[in-house]
């Protein structure tokens, strides 16, 4: 929807309008409503202006002068619930919106104004992710860290205090100020880039950070770099706004804004411009390429200027592997991988059952409380058992001690079990988190326990053999996760700075992508955007015709076509009265589904004769357009069937005119002829 702005008219006075030039009005002190739409000006209801309307001056470049209300034409536009007169001009060629942007930038190159401004974001966003992380750090600090030096006793009951009343407060700002906050937040600044082009309230923002601040320092088994992406993207966005970008216009921000957010939270540049090309824009050719770097370079920068040159934790260099490390590299990617399926069907599956199963029934802003209840149960029991803070928070202190090799035995095993049930627990019911720290710690652990498995059989290992497995197991779990497998390269390949791993990071990718597509097609993102209501297809645009060529049929189908449930004269008189179509779908109860023709229909009950039913070509949801357009080709009836999978019912169908008009729509969208 267009938004507004209200201008309070006064005589002979300059009225500087967002997004137009400065205007000149006189009458009365009636406000005027005008949409912000560059380049156009648009009538205000009768009533609101008594001698006319605001165009361009020809005269006086830069004002506006009055055409009188008789020489416009009426319209059948409305304004909330009076009838408008609108009419459109173009502004002259040259005419600039006087806004913040244009007095901060106005002085450079046009060609040099986009990277100047994506610049800004960048700076912006990345001085909030690290306010977020030092945020963080601090609580953590103060609370989990400092209680673990008063013993068993003293810490479980403060640590419960404390990741309880955490757990509450952010559970109520969520639910009250912001429920798209919660969780990661890479999928819902994934939707608002492509739903609302970029635009993302603030309150998004204020909320995250403080909600994300509590959660995670507080103790939650989440982590900060979602988060810090959401965060900082929509920084970005409503910096935008600030400098006079329409609300249909940020979508470069956000981009801008979500990569040094993450590049400042990991220290890693190379990595973030990866994951925001891979999964927020979809596409390593994008026109928005430049702004994402000049702003992940920034981000780094922030991120230098306070916390240092380090990344987020050290790994130390992989200087004396074996080829009994590097074999066993493919079986740690394989078991990693398989850790973070599981661990996505069960955070998913947690979080599904809090909406539809009896755990509904409790209310949105306690569920994230029974999450840190299970996760501190979990997390005390190994603390009390083990003196480990792992399972809390990033958990990065442990994670560091593995890769420096001094976690041995069944720790590692013990700490991965109990991450990822934590994990699953915070996630599942609410928590405001992310999943990078943890599909790094799952990833790492998987490394390690199966590093002791194989030493305790008998296989020699070097001490950089258990590094590499561990760094590989990084990798592939989190790429299993996020699926976004050049990041996951990248990301580890920035920590370590060695060039002597990536062969091994390279293959171990390759097998994990195979592996985690095939036991779960749908990547950890896309599957929280459609448990949401959110058909994926439907959100993001193909780049081109043979990208939308293999968009499931889903983004086309009917899904609410007319049943025959039976084949009685009253069901059929019914249909032909209420519908004009020419093809009913029949589907009953233990027979399989057909095709009625309105003809035959007629005919069949002057004659009182059985209504002969047509099989007709099916297909399911998940199969490409370019399958049902051959499938089309080949129906005598002009129409095919969507199965549902499960049920193997009739779910929806897709017709000749469906298939042509979703065609033109593309075709209008991307500016074909």
């Amino acid at each position: 929807m267009t938004s507004q702005r209200e201008v309070t008219r006064t005589t002979h006075a300059r009225v500087a309008l967002p997004g137009y030039p400065t205007g000149i009005a006189d009458g009365t002190s009636a406000p005027i409503r005008l949409p912000q739409r560059e380049g156009c000006v648009s009538i205000v209801p009768p009533g609101l202006l008594d001698k006319g309307a605001l165009f361009p001056s020809a005269k006086a470049p830069g004002y506006f002068r009055i055409v009188p209300t008789g020489l416009l034409l009426k319209s059948a536009a409305t304004w909330g619930t009076r009838e408008a007169l609108s009419v459109r001009a173009r502004f002259p060629v040259g005419w600039r919106a006087m806004s913040l942007r244009d007095h901060l930038l106005g002085w450079l190159p046009k060609r040099s104004q986009p990277l100047v401004e994506s610049g800004l974001y960048g700076l912006a966003a990345g001085l909030s992710a690290v306010a977020f992380e030092l945020a963080i750090a601090q609580f953590y600090s103060a609370t989990l860290v400092r209680f673990s030096h008063w013993g068993a006793f003293n810490f479980a009951w403060a640590s419960f205090g404390v990741m309880v009343g955490t757990s509450l407060v952010s559970g109520f700002l969520l639910n009250r100020f912001a429920p798209d906050a919660a969780g990661s937040g890479i999928p819902q600044l994934k939707l608002a880039f492509w739903k609302d082009f970029g635009f993302v309230p603030w309150r998004v923002a204020w909320v995250k950070f403080i909600a994300g601040v509590l959660a995670v320092g507080g103790g939650a088994s989440l982590g900060r770099e979602g988060p810090s992406v959401q965060l900082a993207g929509t920084v970005a966005s409503n910096l935008a706004g600030a400098l006079g970008t329409a609300k249909t216009g940020r979508r470069r921000a956000s981009a801008a804004g979500a990569a040094a957010g993450l590049a400042a939270t990991f220290n890693t540049p190379l990595a973030s411009i990866a994951f925001v090309l891979e999964e927020i824009l979809g596409d390593l050719n994008s026109p928005l390429l430049g702004s994402v770097v000049v702003a992940a370079v920034l981000g780094a920068f922030a991120v230098h200027a306070f916390l240092g040159k380090n990344p987020a934790f050290a790994l130390p260099p992989v200087e004396s592997d074996t080829w009994n490390g590097r074999l066993l590299v493919p079986v740690v990617a394989l078991a990693a991988t398989v850790i973070g399926v599981l661990f996505q069907k069960g955070s998913l599956g947690l979080r599904n059952a809090f909406r539809s199963s009896s755990l509904s029934r409790i209310p949105t802003w306690l569920r994230p409380a029974f999450g840190s209840i299970f996760t501190w149960a979990i997390g005390a029991a190994v603390f009390v058992g083990y003196g480990r803070l792992g399972v809390f928070s990033l958990g990065y202190g442990d994670l560091t001690d593995s890769l420096n090799g001094n976690i041995l035995g069944w720790l590692p095993l013990i700490l991965l079990t109990a991450k990822l049930f934590a994990t699953v627990c915070s996630y599942g019911s609410g928590g405001c988190g992310g999943v990078f720290a943890p599909s790094l710690f799952f990833g790492a652990m998987t490394g390690c326990a199966l590093e002791e498995f194989f030493r305790a059989i008998g296989v020699p290992f070097a001490s950089d053999d258990r590094l590499l497995l561990m760094i590989i197991g990084m990798s592939t779990c989190l790429g299993a996760v996020v699926r976004a497998p050049f990041t996951s390269i990248l990301i580890v390949f920035e920590m370590t700075r060695q060039f002597s791993i990536i062969p091994a990071l390279l293959v171990a990718g390759i097998l994990s992508q195979a592996l985690c597509r095939w036991l779960q097609p749908v990547g950890f993102y896309e599957q929280v955007l459609e448990d949401d209501g959110h058909e994926i297809s439907t959100v993001v645009p193909p780049r081109d015709f043979r990208d939308w060529e293999g968009y499931p049929a889903s983004a086309i189908a009917n899904y609410q076509p007319v049943f025959l449930a039976d084949l009685e004269g009253k069901t059929l008189g019914a249909a032909l009265e209420k519908f004009p179509y020419t093809r009913f779908v029949y589907q009953a109860d233990n027979q399989p589904p057909g095709i009625a023709l309105r003809q035959e229909m007629i005919e069949a009950m002057n004659q009182s004769q059985a209504v002969p039913i047509h099989a007709g070509p099916t297909c399911l949801r998940t199969d490409s357009i370019a399958h049902v357009q051959g499938l089309l080709v080949e129906s005598l009836h002009g129409i095919v069937l969507i199965l549902d999978r499960d049920a193997g019912r009739v779910a929806g169908l897709v017709t000749l005119h469906d298939l042509l008009r979703a065609q033109q729509n593309f075709a209008a969208q991307h500016g074909a002829d």
